[in-house]
């Protein structure tokens, strides 16, 4: 298969080629766990197990690897020192504050000031959340899931092998990059050497600037006292520098040169243009990772997300009903963060998400159907079948989502002569959107009744026939009321030739 793929290092379309033949290498930047990951991060971690999936299904062996940044950085990466407070600092804050409220559950957390607390805290959140929404790579915790604060040592090796290269320099008890020693610095931002000089002077101290070299020069490692969570080292205790960690886990599980490196728009720069330097300073490679693509911002309603304007959601916030006022079906909100093409700003709205509902429900409906007809046997088909050529071909086209679906609902509503080869087609197709139904292991699903908002109290079955038999006796009040109790809980309520039947609406 032609597969071809925005590169952001080239700022083009380029022919899909990897570094050893049918097999994937692939690193994603994962989550900073000093609080609950939101839909906008989410809609990036969900476009690279897109990728995964859809690369899968074309007949590559894939690797994929997430880092947690469980390390305390400082609230403002951004400038090259590190600067503000100790994020974990502030996360202690909040979670106390929210103990207090209520908002954190009894025994959640025993002591928000240990920081290894709050980390795994999160962690846990992130990984669940990821779970519900079947990202595959959660799902492979202990050997691709890769936490900062166990590969500490690793860093502190790389950071020695930069040294003796002359790319970093030490200035007291911090460690700095080079960027001037590397001369491809800026190729995937465009921030060249001149712009850095200019824009990032008034960002740093006067101190700092004294000892540095270039103003765009990055930290590697700083020893700090203040900072709650550090290590012993050569240049004194301290902690990582942020750029150091996504290098070190990349390069130790998937090797020198990889194939694809994702991650949403906002860590181009400097984080990703950071570790192209350091890493292949470090390696002597002329490539570290071959394809950077980079998932576009995610808007609410039209508006950028903000805690002050109350549209800052999380995976929970929607899965609960908070978000929107009706619970949310995991793979409702998994379709909804990817059906728009991932280079494109994405408008997070309550229609898009009823309009989501009932195509997943439409792909969910034909499944059952399917499967009933063929007696759970799929028959074998192969990527050489017109509706799976067509869809795949699509999404080999840099993974436009919008011609994919365009091949599958026409089908989903043409009729099915052989159902066994059309539900090997479906999961097929399902394998990549992981919708219907999504794609959990047995191992890690809940029982029913434990899914947001689910009661075993709540029996709908009984109420559809309190509703039956009070409209046989003419009692329409008692009737409505019934019928208003299960829509409040999600229920669309319907007459068949059976009786009144109530059936749960996906969001």
């Amino acid at each position: 298969m032609d597969i071809r793929f925005y590169n952001s290092l080239n700022n083009a379309v380029e022919p899909f080629r990897t570094v050893e033949s049918n097999k994937v290498r692939m690193y994603s930047c994962g989550p900073t766990v000093y609080d609950f990951a939101h839909i906008g991060n989410f809609r990036s971690f969900l476009f690279a197990d897109f990728i995964r999936r859809f690369l899968e299904v074309a007949g590559y062996d894939v690797t994929h690897v997430c880092n947690i940044t469980d390390v305390g950085h400082m609230t403002d990466d951004s400038v090259a020192d590190g600067a503000g407070e100790d994020k974990m600092a502030t996360a202690a804050t909040r979670i106390k504050e929210d103990k207090k409220s209520g908002k954190v559950p009894e025994g959640a957390i025993e002591n928000p000031d240990d920081p290894y607390q709050v980390a795994k805290y999160y962690t846990d959140a992130f990984l669940n959340d990821a779970r519900q929404l079947g990202m595959k790579v959660a799902f492979e915790e202990e050997t691709n899931i890769l936490r900062a604060t166990e590969h500490i040592p690793d860093m502190l090796t790389m950071i020695e092998e930069l040294l003796s290269k002359n790319v970093a320099y030490r200035v007291g008890d911090v460690v700095y990059f080079s960027v001037e020693s590397f001369s491809d610095y800026g190729k995937l931002s465009g921030n060249t050497l001149e712009k850095l000089q200019a824009g990032m002077g008034g960002r740093v101290s006067d101190d700092e600037l004294a000892g540095k070299r270039h103003p765009g020069d990055f930290l590697l490692w700083k020893a700090d006292p203040r900072h709650i969570m550090k290590w012993d080292s050569p240049y004194g205790e301290g902690y990582p520098g942020w750029h150091i960690e996504c290098s070190v886990m990349a390069r130790k599980l998937l090797g020198d040169v990889i194939d694809i490196h994702t991650g949403g728009e906002d860590l181009i720069f400097p984080h990703h243009e950071c570790e192209i330097a350091q890493s292949r300073c470090a390696t002597g490679a002329d490539s570290f990772a071959n394809f950077w693509m980079h998932a576009r911002f995610l808007m609410v309603e039209g508006e950028k997300m903000s805690k002050s304007k109350g549209n800052f959601y999380t995976v929970r916030d929607v899965l609960s009903g908070k978000a929107t006022g009706r619970e949310v079906h995991p793979a409702v909100l998994r379709y909804e963060l990817t059906k728009s093409h991932y280079r494109a700003n994405m408008n997070f709205t309550h229609k898009g998400l009823t309009d989501s509902a009932a195509n997943v429900k439409k792909l969910i409906d034909l499944r059952q159907k399917l499967s009933s007809e063929a007696n759970g046997n799929a028959a074998e088909v192969d990527n050489s079948h017109p509706v799976l050529n067509d869809f795949l071909g699509a999404l080999a086209d840099d993974l436009n989502i919008s011609g994919a679906l365009g091949v599958l609902f026409p089908w989903v509503t043409s009729e099915h002569r052989n159902p066994a080869e059309s539900l090997a087609v479906l999961d097929k197709i399902n394998h990549v959107l992981s919708i219907a139904p999504i794609d959990v292991p047995a191992s890690f699903r809940e029982p029913e009744a434990s899914t947001p908002g689910a009661e075993s109290s709540f029996d709908p079955t009984a109420l559809c026939r309190q509703i039956d038999e009070a409209r046989a006796t003419k009692d329409w009040a008692t009737a409505d009321k019934i019928r208003d109790e299960l829509q409040s809980a999600g229920y669309a309520v319907k007459n068949s030739p059976e009786g009144t039947v109530a059936e749960k609406q996906l969001a």
